[in-house]
Formats: C-alpha cells, sequence, structure tokens
C-alpha cells in the first residue's frame, strides 16, 4: 500500500522541489480503487520576484491565499474550463509554487480512459495540466488540502529518468520571466506535454 510522503519532503526551495517532483506518484483514492500517475512534468514559480507568478510582488487574493501557507499545501486553480493543481512551497507568508504539468498514468486506467474519453490515445490522457486533473479526478474541492493527507497525496517513488529544463509554458506576457528555465521534465517521457524546447 503506498503512504504519503514526509511534509518534510516539501521543505526545500522551490527549484529544488520543482526538480524533485518528478518521478514522484499522484495518488488519488477513490472507491472504486486508487488513480495514479508519475510526475513527469512541472514548472516552478517564485513568487513575489516571478511575473510569471500568480504571486508577484506578493498579491494576496482569495485565489492565491493558499500559496502563502504551508509548503506541501495543494494550490488548485480554475483556467477556462480546466482545474490545474500546484505544490506550495517555501516558507509560511512565502508565496511559491509548483504547477504539476503532466503525469504518467500507473493505475486506474479504466477509470482514466472514461474520464478522457474511449477512444483517446493513452499519451493524450495526462499530458498536459488540465488533462491530468481530468484523468485522476480530481477537482477545485482539494484548494487548500495537503499533499501528506488522503485521499490525494504524493508518494515516493525511485522511478526517475534524466531530468531536462526549458523555460516555461505559456506565459508570453511576463517580462524577462519568460525565459527562466524553469520547467523540469523527464528527457523522452512520451507523456511530457506536447509543447517542447
Amino acid at each position: 500500500m503506498y503512504q504519503p510522503v514526509e511534509k518534510s519532503f516539501f521543505d526545500k526551495p522551490v527549484l529544488e522541489l520543482a526538480q524533485d517532483l518528478i518521478g514522484q506518484l499522484i495518488i488519488h483514492e477513490l472507491p472504486t480503487g486508487p488513480v495514479i500517475a508519475r510526475i513527469v512534468e512541472t514548472e516552478a514559480y517564485h513568487g513575489a520576484e516571478d511575473q510569471a507568478a500568480h504571486s508577484f510582488k506578493n498579491r494576496r487574493t482569495k485565489r492565491t491565499e493558499v500559496m502563502f501557507g504551508e509548503a506541501g499545501s495543494v494550490y488548485t486553480y480554475q483556467m477556462h474550463t480546466h482545474t490545474l493543481m500546484n505544490v506550495v512551497s517555501g516558507p509560511v507568508g512565502t508565496p511559491h509554487a509548483i504547477l504539476i504539468r503532466a503525469g504518467e498514468p500507473v493505475e486506474g486506467l479504466e477509470f482514466m480512459r472514461q474520464r478522457r474519453g474511449e477512444n483517446l490515445a493513452m499519451k493524450n490522457w495526462t499530458n498536459g495540466p488540465g488533462k491530468l486533473t481530468k484523468a485522476l479526478g480530481i477537482t477545485m474541492d482539494y484548494y487548500g488540502h495537503h499533499w501528506t493527507d488522503r485521499p490525494l497525496f504524493i508518494a515516493k517513488s525511485d522511478a526517475v529518468g534524466e531530468v531536462v529544463t526549458s523555460p516555461r509554458i505559456g506565459i508570453s506576457n511576463a517580462g524577462e520571466a519568460v525565459h527562466y528555465p524553469w520547467r523540469f521534465y523527464e528527457k523522452d517521457n512520451a507523456f511530457v506535454s506536447k509543447f517542447r524546447p
């Protein structure tokens, strides 16, 4: 049976945590059984100093409030019709976060297939942040949850390939921050989002 990581796993700088999340497991325990994906792509957002971050200049709103809280908290937000999920990082009051951009399906494949479409190729189930949350059944209800608490948690895995970096995606209005190499992904993994450097 999978066990959540210790809270101490999240006590590290945002760029280090964004890389360390690669290869770890997201587990969503449902009445029908666990749905699991291995994280293969993340993006780090460096809070007040990062023009691409929701919390740039310490912007504190109802949406960003959780980012100022405990490391390892879940930050969910809506983009268009999609829910996106993040891992809060940094000391309390330092609003850093990591977007989980893509995952590789591990368990609960039939659940994912039904959520994403019977005729969709598996590599397209989870190769983007909105696709991943839909495949795993994760909704806005997890805002403020902690990634060490069931039924949604992160568990350790030793299956980590080579991690490479690139600029982040979809932040064209973020000044010089568009060039920061703060996207981390597993090299040559088919489930990484289609946007490649």
